[in-house]
């Protein structure tokens, strides 16, 4: 929560401000039951009409300059738990868009999206609770309490005693209901999860009608969800029940003792009912105080679960031996495991050149994805050295690495955005470099087809084009900023023959001092690399030039032959 509460303190000024005037206001409050009071046991005993209109005026005012104080110090702790709860989840993002992928790892997706939008919702509803009823509400409370043991003692004390219990009970309520708030908030995390997977496979869905197995998978999740949410509604419910028998009880009471009192001449009648109101006004502000703790409750479970990411170290850290290296790209005994149980990366070593080829060949699973996110330091080694630009990645940040890749995932979407705007990424790449990248990735064909060229809007994902023509996007996106790296994960899956032959034709001919990464399942997209690892469960089965792999790897020659034909090769 300390965490949190940081994000308060440049608006500390502000905050004030509008305490003062919740201050003000409930002192305004409390002053109208003694002026009524008043009028009843003095002004109307003697039948002093001007003073009881002067008093009435003056009550008059006192309630409107209540109500206008209130009015602004709401509005201005409004603006305040937005502004704070912007600088809240912009941190959070800065944050999620810079944690190390092992540490992004052990959130899901969903948990970060739920952490970005329901948990800062539920501190912005907080904060903004706290100071609209967390000053006014304890004021009236302890105010009332006071003017009440001046005036009557006796019914005082019932009055105390009754907002002890109740306090009491609201302590007691909200201690039990916050835990119940965090399972709450895990499952929402599920919902999430299930509501972005059924989103990106909308299509598939369909395709399979399976609409009705993911409309069952949903209802678990949502059921899961609702009795999360009914605990720890079910706990916190019982704050206003409670209270309300408390404030029944007590009321009661007060009129009893207060009608012997006025029965024995011990108490005039004005004070009476001057006391009810402050007890009407204490009990109301309890009330409102109960409501405060439910959303303290809320917005503690959705703290502790932000603090968790802010408090995440944002970068992977400097280690390593500051060695130089002549070789651009490579990797000695590299071994690596996401879950620390078995390797999914076992003992791979291999060195390039600036401007060679590497061809990375393999099944399924084999763990090509794997070794290119040790290269773009995604992910450190568990053992064994990877070196990028002559230098071991570990001495370097995963920024300085990361520029000097240009990468084309299999995996990756378009934005809903022109399709300039989707190769430049947010680079203020020049449209020359655009072009030439379009050109370069075979795009030019049909992107001069389009209404508006470049500047034809796409949908999200780009869902009006192509796999085919996404996928030159995507190779355009990973080539625009001129790289020193160039990874193409897989990039040609979604192409013909013809035009793939043309792409790593045009790359040869308009990047010939990049260096060439490959991820592929064909043997023609690689056949030409200056070295190919042949990947299998995570190891290298073998490694070579496309003719000696003929030669000395049988797997090797076997796929070759199935993909192109034993005359070929």
């Amino acid at each position: 929560m300390k965490t949190v509460l940081g994000y308060l303190r440049p608006y500390a000024g502000r905050a004030a401000c509008g305490v003062l005037i919740k201050f003000s206001a409930a002192v305004l409050e409390l002053i109208l039951p003694l002026l009524l009071a008043n009028v009843i046991d003095v002004l109307v005993p003697a039948r002093d009409l001007p003073a009881i209109w002067r008093t009435g005026g003056l009550m008059l005012v006192l309630a409107f300059g209540a109500a206008a104080g209130n009015i602004l110090a709401n509005r201005m702790a409004a603006r305040v738990s937005m502004e704070m709860t912007r600088d809240l989840r912009r941190d959070l993002y800065h944050q999620i868009q810079h944690l190390p992928c092992a540490r992004a790892d052990r959130y899901s997706a969903s948990s970060l999206v739920s952490r970005l939008t329901n948990d800062t919702y539920n501190i912005h509803q907080m904060f903004d609770k706290i100071q609209r009823g967390g000053v006014r509400a304890p004021m009236l409370v302890l105010g009332g309490l006071t003017l009440t043991f001046l005036l009557e003692p006796v019914l005082a004390l019932v009055q105390f005693c009754v907002s002890l219990l109740t306090f009491l009970t609201i302590f007691l309520v909200t201690r039990r209901g916050v835990p119940f708030y965090g399972e709450a908030q895990s499952a929402v995390d599920t919902v999430v999860r299930i509501l972005r997977e059924n989103a990106a496979g909308v299509r598939v869905i369909k395709a399979l009608a399976s609409q009705r197995r993911e409309q069952d998978r949903f209802e678990q999740a949502n059921r899961r969800d609702r009795a999360a949410e009914e605990r720890a509604g079910r706990v916190m419910a019982l704050t206003n029940p409670i209270t309300d028998l408390l404030l029944n009880l007590g009321l009661t009471l007060v009129v009893l003792v207060g009608a012997v009192q006025v029965n024995a001449g011990a108490m005039p009648a004005g004070q009476i009912v001057a006391f009810l109101t402050y007890f009407a006004l204490i009990q109301s502000a309890t009330l409102g105080i109960a409501k405060v703790f439910v959303r303290i409750s809320k917005g503690v479970a959705s703290a502790r679960r932000i603090r968790q990411v802010l408090e995440e170290p944002p970068t992977q850290s400097l280690s390593g031996a500051d060695a130089r290296r002549p070789e651009l790209l490579g990797m000695e005994g590299a071994t690596f495991s996401y879950h620390g149980v078995e390797p999914d990366l076992a003992d791979v070593s291999f060195t390039l050149q600036k401007g060679q080829t590497l061809g990375i060949l393999g099944p399924t699973g084999s763990g090509k994805t794997t070794l290119v996110s040790l290269l773009l330091r995604l992910y450190d080694a568990d053992s064994g050295v990877v070196w990028v630009g002559g230098q071991d990645v570990r001495c370097q940040t995963p920024r300085a690495v990361q520029d000097r890749f240009g990468v084309a995932f299999q995996s990756q979407s378009l934005i809903a955005g022109t399709i300039y705007e989707n190769i430049a990424f947010l680079r203020d790449l020049p449209r020359q470099d655009v072009e030439a990248a379009v050109d370069t990735a075979q795009a030019r064909e049909f992107v001069s087809r389009l209404p508006q060229g470049l500047d034809t809007p796409l949908e999200l994902r780009g869902a009006n084009l192509s796999g085919g023509q996404r996928q030159r996007l995507l190779i355009a996106r990973a080539l625009a900023g001129r790289p020193e790296i160039l990874v193409l994960d897989n990039a040609d899956s979604a192409l013909d023959y013809q035009t793939a032959a043309r792409l790593w034709a045009a790359l040869r001919r308009d990047f010939p001092r990049t260096t060439l990464v490959i991820i592929s399942e064909r043997v023609a997209s690689v056949r030409d690399a200056d070295c190919i690892l042949v990947l299998e469960h995570g190891r290298i089965m073998a490694s070579g030039r496309h003719q000696d792999l003929l030669v000395s790897a049988p797997r090797y020659r076997k796929m070759a032959e199935l993909q192109m034909g034993g005359e070929a090769v």
